[in-house]
């Protein structure tokens, strides 16, 4: 298939200086189910299936260390653009365990997708993370910032990173250019605050699901609801409708969309796809392709020949009013209740991962457990980070502190509240208790400027749990600390 097939064009969109993208990324995570079902994919046909999509001007892939052999495949196709300076962009991501992330292990598993694509320089590496309460997460964040400036990195990005956490890593120094996320007419999280924040910075939104896994179609417009669903994406995007409101709900959208796509003469996923570039802070969308099959270059060019203009946007804002808005911020369902993935629910998957903190017996107490960070300052000072005595358990004082030492977001006292937060939270879980059980929390702020910063931070957590809370403001902390927490529960 040649350009000339279909005249109209992706449109491009500089993400960072040098790095130009089509704003239809061509995502590549059903390579892994292909493969569940075939076995691995022949890399050159692979790669010829790629170049198909060059020819048409999708010329930006997106893929992961976990899906399939896509990185190989891609690394087929870029091997026949050496020497070009014009050449298809690879996105890929790096998916660790969670566990400490030293530089030797950052850096292994950064060379390791450099092998895997046949390149020296991946031109975005996107870093997911599965749960925050282990501070991890920012030390690989660092390390992938130093390789960055020894060239092995071009740009980097996150995936399903909430705006708090997203901010939090900003504020810290990690320079981030995008940050992966669902967003659809079904789920339009990211609309919200993480949309604001992109406003104010340079990171931007790659959206997937836009088309809620084929579900948002004409084929399903009057459908019965499906019983039984065999592809992971499906299975996945299934649960997103449900959340919203039911397949009845869902289908009164599905004619909402329908209706623009008539007005224009273009498809409904045109509709659907449009509505989400049109979103401030969207720099692309990431449409899936199942490679070997019809790959849909025609239809997915002619999102590009139309706008939405007022009638439709509040024609889709009447039925936007029918569904209920998916709960939490973009990535809540990897990490907690309802689990909108394509396996359900990943308690179980959670709950095998290792604690941050293991927890010790008070010598002098019987019964009762405490929690040791490792500071040095609590040998020097003598104290805990947490203790239980029978079902009460008594945070101390946490500030933002990476490490030994290291002050995180320093003079950002939102950024520090979610780091905090998220440090009492991992030693709770090291006491079998959670945000639930916290009763009372007091803060210690030294500019009131920030209390609504704090504030939001703080009730990000506990907004549904509401525990007694004191919130005053000091002359000083020790340090370049804005705020320090401390927490009591009660199981």
């Amino acid at each position: 298939m040649s350009p000339t097939d279909h005249p109209v064009l992706p449109d491009r969109y500089e993400l960072a200086p040098g790095l130009t993208i089509s704003r239809a990324v061509t995502g590549l995570w059903q390579v892994a189910d292909i493969e569940r079902k075939s076995g691995a994919l022949d890399p050159t046909k692979g790669a010829d299936d790629l170049a198909r999509y060059v020819d048409a001007g999708f010329d930006t892939f997106d893929m992961a260390d976990h899906y399939g052999t896509s990185e190989i495949v891609t690394g087929n196709l870029l091997q026949r653009f050496l020497g070009q300076e014009e050449r298809p962009r690879a996105f890929t991501k790096w998916c660790p365990p969670p566990g400490p992330m030293t530089t030797e292990i950052v850096r292994v598993g950064v060379e390791e997708r450099l092998i895997r694509l046949g390149v020296s320089c991946i031109d975005l590496l996107q870093f997911h993370w599965w749960s925050f309460e282990n501070p991890s997460w920012l030390d690989a964040l660092h390390e992938m910032a130093v390789l960055r400036e020894e060239g092995l990195i071009r740009e980097i990005g996150v995936t399903n990173f909430d705006a708090a956490h997203l901010h939090l890593a900003m504020a810290d120094g990690i320079p981030l250019r995008t940050n992966q996320v669902s967003f659809s007419l079904v789920d339009r999280r990211a609309a919200g605050q993480l949309a604001e924040l992109c406003s104010g910075s340079q990171a931007r939104l790659l959206a997937y699901g836009t088309l809620c896994g084929g579900f948002l179609s004409e084929r399903w417009l009057g459908a019965e609801e499906p019983v039984e669903i065999a592809d992971w994406s499906k299975m996945k995007y299934k649960r997103f409708i449900d959340a919203a409101g039911g397949w009845e709900v869902f289908q009164g959208l599905l004619r909402a969309v329908q209706a623009v796509a008539v007005k224009h003469g273009v498809s409904l996923p045109n509709v659907a796809t449009r509505w989400v570039l049109e979103q401030t802070g969207v720099a692309g969308v990431v449409i899936g392709a199942r490679l070997g099959e019809n790959m849909h270059a025609t239809d997915n060019a002619r999102l590009f020949s139309f706008g939405l203009d007022e009638e439709d946007h509040a024609r889709l804002e009447d039925a936007f009013a029918t569904t209920t808005p998916i709960p939490g911020d973009c990535g809540d369902e990897y990490r907690k209740p309802p689990f909108l993935t394509a396996s359900g629910d990943l308690s179980h998957h959670l709950d095998e991962m290792p604690l941050v903190h293991g927890k010790t017996t008070v010598p002098h107490r019987p019964g009762a457990h405490r929690v040791l960070s490792g500071s040095k300052w609590e040998d020097i000072a003598g104290y805990c980070r947490a203790q239980r005595i029978g079902d009460r358990i008594l945070v101390s004082g946490t500030t933002a502190t990476a490490g030994s030492d290291r002050v995180v977001a320093p003079d950002d006292a939102g950024a520090q509240t979610t780091f905090i937060l998220d440090k009492i939270l991992a030693a709770l879980s090291a006491l079998d208790a959670g945000a639930e059980d916290v009763v009372r929390t007091r803060i210690y702020l030294t500019n009131e400027t920030d209390v609504l910063a704090v504030s939001r931070a703080h009730g990000r957590i506990f907004g549904d749990i509401k525990p007694a809370n004191t919130l005053v403001v000091v002359k000083e902390l020790i340090g370049d600390y804005c705020v320090e927490i401390e927490a009591e529960a009660v199981l």
